[in-house]
């Protein structure tokens, strides 16, 4: 049973540096930030990057691109300044990741702050309308994700996450990404077989597993429902093994890309943690 498997990797030196540092760690699909994932603001893509870019990905056979929007963003603020800005944010990183030719953009929902979830998913829904309005005719579609729930993030209950976007005027061009990080730290248990379906099952009656369009592995620095997203290497949190070898074996997800986002840098051998964690995962993936 083939999985396409791959990991975020640094655009640094040019876009097309995220394709090769995916091939060099034996990756299938890449994540990637089009512009500084910490600044509302991006340096302008050129035909040059785009060209560079989808050569690269050809060349090496790296499939599934899939961009990461910026952190500021935060389209459940009831702040209209601040909600306005993300829009616009949101919309510019969709029609920089369509002109790379990379077909979904992740975005964390956001924080209700000072207003109830219930006006914040509904700001939420309103915004992503918005965004659509402001990339009519581009084929890159939004995709939102599941938070750990810190604070007054939303997006930490699948249910929220259906909400948004039953509540969008045009529910078809949304999907979700789902971190399974983020799950775990939001309470949805994962390690136990029998735990992991039900949190599969309020996922599907939520959202859909047809909505599923890209999964985020990444183990656990912390504890269940302790709402901390901190990411693990892969059986080295407290999520463990097993949970990733339920998820690589579902057939619900047989065709979704999934990525790391496991810390960087090398292990106690000098080897790329990269490249360990996703041999951890194939040694997961039954024949």
């Amino acid at each position: 049973m083939s999985r396409i498997l791959g990991a975020h990797m640094s655009v640094s030196g040019g876009y097309y540096h995220s394709v090769l540092h995916a091939h060099a760690a034996g990756c299938e699909c890449v994540q990637l930030f089009t512009k500084n994932n910490k600044q509302w603001g991006g340096k302008e893509l050129t035909g040059e990057d785009c060209r560079l870019f989808k050569e690269a990905m050809e060349e090496h056979g790296i499939t599934h691109p899939l961009s990461h929007a910026t952190y500021l963003i935060n389209l459940a603020s009831p702040k209209e300044e601040l909600w306005q800005k993300s829009i616009h944010a949101y919309a510019v990183e969709l029609q920089r990741a369509d002109a790379l030719g990379i077909p979904y953009v992740v975005v964390h929902p956001g924080a209700f702050t000072t207003s109830s979830p219930e006006e914040g998913i509904e700001r939420v829904s309103k915004g992503l309308d918005q965004v659509a309005k402001l990339t009519q005719g581009i084929q890159t579609q939004a995709l939102l994700e599941n938070t750990a729930g810190q604070g007054s993030t939303l997006g930490y209950d699948f249910s929220q996450l259906g909400k948004m976007i039953d509540g969008c005027q045009n529910p078809d061009i949304l999907g979700v990404c789902i971190d399974t990080c983020h799950a775990f730290a939001a309470g949805y248990d994962l390690r136990d077989e029998s735990e992991y379906k039900n949190a599969m099952d309020a996922l599907d009656d939520a959202v859909g597993f047809d909505k599923v369009k890209a999964i985020h592995l990444n183990d656990s620095k912390n504890d269940l429902g302790t709402r901390k997203d901190r990411h693990e290497h892969i059986g080295e949190g407290y999520i463990g093994r097993d949970a990733f070898g339920y998820l690589l074996n579902d057939s619900n997800f047989k065709s979704v890309p999934m990525y790391l986002e496991t810390p960087k840098g090398v292990d106690d051998n000098g080897e790329d943690w990269d490249v360990v964690n996703l041999r951890t995962l194939r040694s997961l993936i039954k024949d």
